[in-house]
């Protein structure tokens, strides 16, 4: 229940983030390529959207094993230490996140005394896509944690990385 309404969250977020990106690229090549004139916002839109998009997809990807993978050495182990591998990768994983979320924070709070230059937005805003991205792949590591110790004594075939 829990990871299926955190899947759910984190696909809707992310489809909103391109959604702005589409948005904002649109306007960029009409407004290049029709009217001659394009809105100075639209590229820095663009950039925000894509920290938003990557900060909000990235724990999906971890959850989906669409992330760079390095499991050649891994293959060639038996089951059960496979399994702990990846759920010995998933605990260095969790806490290197939690490690760098008291730094991500602060680096958000000085975005509080900045603006964009074009759209005038304050800048924790922005830089609070460090925090979601860090806290989505602690979240969704938690989650390959609990699913991999769960896990750990069933059947060969669900060995590796979820598909959903």
């Amino acid at each position: 229940m829990f990871s299926s309404t955190l899947v759910r969250f984190f696909r809707i977020a992310t489809g909103l983030a391109f959604a702005v990106l589409i948005y904002a690229v649109l306007v960029q090549v009409l407004g290049r390529n029709v009217f001659n004139d394009s809105p100075v916002w639209t590229e820095e839109l663009t950039r925000f959207a894509l920290l938003y998009l990557a900060a909000c997809g990235v724990g999906l990807s971890l959850r989906t094993g669409d992330l760079v993978n390095v499991d050649i050495l891994i293959n060639y182990f038996p089951t059960k230490i496979r399994r702990a591998f990846l759920i010995f990768a998933s605990v260095a994983t969790a806490a290197l996140c939690a490690t760098l979320m008291i730094p991500a924070w602060r680096f958000t709070a000085i975005g509080k005394w900045q603006t964009s230059p074009a759209l005038s937005w304050r800048m924790d805003f922005i830089h609070a896509s460090t925090i979601i991205f860090l806290g989505s792949i602690l979240l969704f590591a938690l989650l390959k944690i609990f699913e991999g110790i769960r896990d750990f004594n069933g059947p060969e075939d669900q060995i590796g990385e979820e598909s959903e």
